[in-house]
């Protein structure tokens, strides 16, 4: 076994706690792997289908909304992931620096749902892709299957996730690259694939926000995956390394979720890929099955951590190690293992439902710490206040913060554009929601204006 591999499969003691200078390790390059490798699955695929399927675009309408979408939302994700270097700490306990220590509270508990939500999503649509492919392995089984990897490399932690992501960039992304040329030169694509759906204002925008939405997503824990590196690795290195990751990883994948989408119509996207790419599809849907394990990995990692931030909030001694990350992430998992086996029938709407209702609580918070991380506080935080009950110079809320966070989501309300509802403003646009963008528009400035007083006072208790 090469070290690399012995160091890979090294149990992670810490959890939440500050990284030292001592134990800081790795290379920006491991950023793009670990971006570009875990977003190399299914679930991608099936997202970059919604653009042709649900928002009913043309191809080069479809290509371009999801292309510009992840280009956008990626500077919003990799922004985030240059703080990791800096402070050492999850991204959630940094919250504490925004809202103080029990403002933070209500943000890292939507955070836990919205993981226990992906994490139900990928083993739903794991499950059935393996059941599609392997008839003698239950959609159940599979979900089982995809579940148990995604523990095991939660409990060993961060070096051997990242050793998996950096193995599923090369696996992955060779098999993503002959399922394209399969598709395109030995099944065929229809002769009319480019002349299939209409131009319409409505879907490109609903296209081009879950395209952002899912770069977005990562922000919240993205910089759990930058933390352990030295601090000379700087932002502008550990800001390109994720970005072109993420961005890569997800647009190649959800541009073959176009071809497919547009083939089957209305057909079952993973049904028609496994057709699609014939005798190819086994090793298809098992490597993008271990992708899914990978992805689901990340998400219940970073779920377990903020659990654990919750819980350290409430009991400031309490210095949770990997026994105890081992234990709450099966207790996630069990949640939702729950929901992936009640919703399983009712996928597709149930998650296109879900990623939107996420980019509303999402983007309030994401412009309240950008703001104050690089326009405010300029990185310069006290890391031992993230961890003292009363939120030492922070305090225990920050209801500058928390008020703009709140108007975050309510000028959004009348922009929204979902199944469940859609306000006022969207409805006289025909439908076309551009919410993230007012949200992030008004917020921004809000919370920069009303928050120079506080950090006036911030230096003065650092001093």
């Amino acid at each position: 076994m090469t070290t690399t591999q012995n160091q890979a499969t090294t149990l992670e003691l810490s959890t939440i706690q500050p990284i030292a200078a001592h134990e800081r390790h790795g290379r920006a390059r491991d950023l793009f792997t670990i971006w570009f490798g875990s977003n190399i699955m299914l679930l991608t695929v099936v997202t970059g289908a919604l653009a042709v399927t649900v928002f009913k675009l043309p191809f080069f309408a479809a290509v371009l909304a999801l292309v510009l979408g992840n280009l956008v939302g990626g500077v919003f994700m990799a922004l985030h992931s240059a703080q990791g270097p800096q402070l050492g700490v999850p991204q959630m306990v940094q919250t504490r620096g925004q809202f103080g220590s029990f403002g933070s509270l209500l943000v890292v508990a939507l955070v836990v749902i919205m993981y226990l939500g992906f994490f139900a999503s990928n083993l739903v649509l794991g499950g059935q892709a393996l059941h599609a492919r392997f008839e003698v392995i239950g959609t159940n089984t599979g979900i089982l299957l995809v579940g148990a990897i995604s523990v095991i490399a939660t409990v060993f932690g961060y070096r051997l996730i990242h050793g998996y992501t950096r193995v599923m960039s090369w696996l992955s992304g060779a098999v993503l690259l002959i399922s394209f040329v399969w598709l395109v030169f030995v099944h065929g694509l229809p002769a009319d694939l480019l002349q299939r759906n209409e131009n319409n204002i409505p879907g490109f925008l609903g296209a081009l926000s879950i395209a952002a939405l899912w770069q977005l997503a990562y922000a919240p824990y993205v910089s759990d995956y930058s933390r352990y590196m030295p601090q000379g690795t700087g932002a502008r290195t550990a800001f390109w390394s994720s970005y072109w990751g993420c961005c890569l990883g997800s647009i190649l994948p959800m541009l073959l979720g176009v071809l497919v989408g547009l083939s089957v119509g209305e057909g079952d996207v993973i049904a028609g890929l496994i057709e699609m790419t014939g005798g190819f599809s086994a090793i298809m849907v098992a490597v993008f099955s271990i992708g899914i394990a990978a992805t689901n990995s990340m998400n219940l990692y970073c779920g377990t951590l903020s659990a654990i931030t919750v819980g350290q909030t409430l009991l400031p001694s309490w210095s949770a190690q990997a026994g105890w990350r081992a234990v709450i992430a099966l207790a996630l998992f069990s949640g939702s293992l729950a929901i992936a086996l009640l919703g399983q029938d009712n996928f597709m709407a149930n998650y296109t439902n879900f990623i939107l209702l996420l980019l509303y609580v999402l983007v309030p918070w994401s412009a309240i710490n950008l703001v104050d991380y690089y326009l405010v506080a300029h990185g310069e935080y006290d890391v031992l206040s993230f961890f003292r009950r009363d939120g030492g110079i922070y305090g225990t809320f920050n209801w500058t913060a928390v008020n703009c966070y709140i108007l975050g989501i309510l000028v959004q309300v009348p922009f929204m554009s979902t199944a469940l509802y859609t306000g006022a403003a969207a409805q006289a646009m025909n439908g076309a929601d551009i919410s993230w963008v007012v949200g992030l528009g008004v917020v921004s400035p809000v919370y920069w204006l009303f928050s120079r007083k506080r950090q006036r006072a911030l230096k003065t208790a650092r001093a």
